[in-house]
């Protein structure tokens, strides 16, 4: 039995009566601190506030996979909509169109019979009105009639004077053709013959070169009519190809905008699922942190499945491993995790309160609470001599090398998740360069078809496999032959796969033309290697 100076030193000085104790008493004792903590006459230490904090965790990395799982059943749904949003998108479009054309129909059948309805009564009452309007004119037509008969008589009377007057006129050139014929006899007997043949000859030929002139003046009048119409025509066609390019542009703008509140959609989600991968990477490292702890510091642990040894097997795996050191470390953390993965901690024993903690605020909370205690308990044991100086020395020695592992494991994380970020920003480059150049070809390419096949119903599509990444699957290029209904590109003749792949390769060039001869510079200086040349 201990005396009351002793029993009083120990509520003072725990360390003093560590230390007389170790000098009059033979043998050691087990003993419980206040905040639960364990210390074993063998040196074992064990139990306390830490662990009650620890267990905690738990219900973070129930919430964790309750989020994964939900993660992953809404990227399966997010891939559903979107095949489903392309499938409807076109369901859509051809429904519209049906209706169209049917309400068209509809409004041109009753159109139809409206006009032959108004038609035939305007036209009962222009007759009715014309026959009023006939009977009303007939005095007047009997008195045009008396008028008619009278400007008869004047025409009759004008045009005898007028024939009276080509007889003169006739007689008197008759005349003077015979005397233009008397002169030429009269030029014939001088000798003159040639000459005269030589002028009827010239007369002759400037007469058919005339002729000639007038059929060519003909000709070029009757291609510039052609030419006027064709003119015509093109004006017409072109009002009408620019009343459907407008009404293409602004369905293309509506795409546009909805591509872009899907595309602001993903993004948002992707960012959702990084801070979700970022919380899960840090629960995952507060979790490792706890299980190193818990070894290193023997701490024991109620599992359900797993052990802690599985840690060192971990470790000495990934110490053998080699390659590049972000990979490397990328690695060893994911096995490390698989690990941890297979471990199940036993909560059955925590006490009602910890267990019944629902938000994160009460967590919150009651982890501090119990950190102050184990802040408490700590500096309390530091004031108590330790009854192994020697396993104490161990245990500084094994928080040393725990710290140097956090700190490794830290600097392990933040390479990966630094390399992780320069692949997604690789990633983001590709998609935003592949996306670029796609939509410029995609957009070219009927354009050039229907210009290849000189045919505005012909059509070219080029899709991709895969919308998200493209880069990783291959395009779809479908045609629609001028004339033909949609078939597969295998079924389309040899001919019409050459024009399909002539307009596949001009859109693909229209992305980077060539340079023209006066835009690069040229050199002409000829450059030859005389090593090769043999001698002699």
């Amino acid at each position: 039995m201990w005396s009351a100076e002793e029993q009083e030193g120990v509520v003072a000085n725990a360390c003093l009566f560590a230390a007389n104790t170790t000098n009059s008493v033979a043998s050691r004792y087990d003993a419980v601190a206040l905040d639960g903590t364990y210390y074993q006459k063998n040196g074992f230490i064990s139990g306390g506030s830490t662990d009650l904090a620890k267990r905690a965790r738990r219900w973070d990395d129930k919430a964790f996979h309750t989020l994964k799982a939900r993660k992953e059943k809404l990227t399966e749904e997010l891939k559903e909509m979107m095949k489903r949003t392309r499938k409807e998108s076109d369901l859509t479009t051809l429904q519209s169109q049906i209706r169209g054309l049917e309400t068209r129909v509809r409004y041109s059948v009753t159109d139809r019979d409206n006009i032959r309805n108004k038609s035939m009564a305007n036209l009962e009452k222009e007759i009715a009105r014309l026959e009023q309007e006939l009977n009303r004119q007939d005095p007047l037509l009997k008195k045009l009639e008396e008028e008619m008969r009278a400007k008869e008589a004047q025409y009759e009377e004008r045009e005898l004077r007028a024939t009276q007057e080509r007889d003169r006129k006739r007689l008197e050139f008759e005349n003077q053709k015979s005397r233009i014929v008397n002169r030429l006899e009269y030029e014939r007997s001088k000798d003159t013959g040639e000459n005269v043949r030589k002028w009827k000859k010239t007369v002759e030929d400037d007469e058919k070169e005339l002729e000639n002139l007038k059929q060519a003046e003909q000709a070029q009048m009757h291609s510039i009519d052609e030419q006027m119409q064709a003119l015509e025509k093109l004006k017409s066609n072109k009002i009408s190809k620019k009343q459907e390019l407008d009404a293409a542009e602004e369905s293309m703008g509506e795409i546009r905008k909805r591509l872009t509140a899907v595309q602001k959609e993903i993004a948002s989600v992707q960012k959702a699922l990084t801070a979700l991968e970022a919380r899960q990477e840090q629960r995952r490292q507060d979790r490792h942190s706890v299980f190193q702890t818990c070894k290193l510091e023997q701490i024991p642990l109620r599992l359900v499945r797993g052990n802690l040894e599985d840690l060192d097997a971990t470790a000495q795996t990934d110490d053998g491993a080699g390659g590049d050191e972000v990979a490397a470390s990328q690695a060893s953390i994911t096995k490390v995790y698989e690990r941890e993965g297979h471990i199940e901690v036993d909560y059955s024993v925590l006490p009602d309160e910890l267990t019944e903690l629902d938000t994160p605020e009460e967590v919150k909370r009651e982890g501090n609470r119990l950190n102050k205690e184990i802040a408490d308990m700590q500096s309390h044991l530091q004031r108590i001599q330790a009854p192994n100086m020697r396993a104490m020395e161990k245990l500084d020695g094994v928080k040393e090398r725990l710290k140097e592992t956090d700190t490794e494991f830290e600097n392990a994380r933040k390479r990966a998740k630094k390399a992780k970020m320069a692949f997604e920003k690789v990633k983001r480059e590709r998609h935003h360069k592949f996306t670029a150049c796609f939509d410029q070809v995609s957009n070219r390419i009927d354009e050039i078809y229907k210009a290849l096949t000189n045919n505005a119903s012909a059509q070219a599509f080029l899709g991709p496999e895969n919308p998200e990444e493209p880069y990783l699957e291959g395009l779809n290029y479908n045609c629609v032959a001028p004339g033909k209904r949609f078939q597969p590109m295998s079924n389309l003749s040899g001919g019409e796969k050459t024009v399909a792949a002539l307009a596949l390769l001009f859109a693909v060039h229209s992305l980077r033309t060539s340079l023209q001869p006066g835009e690069c510079t040229i050199s002409r200086v000829l450059t030859m290697d005389l090593s090769e040349v043999p001698e002699g």
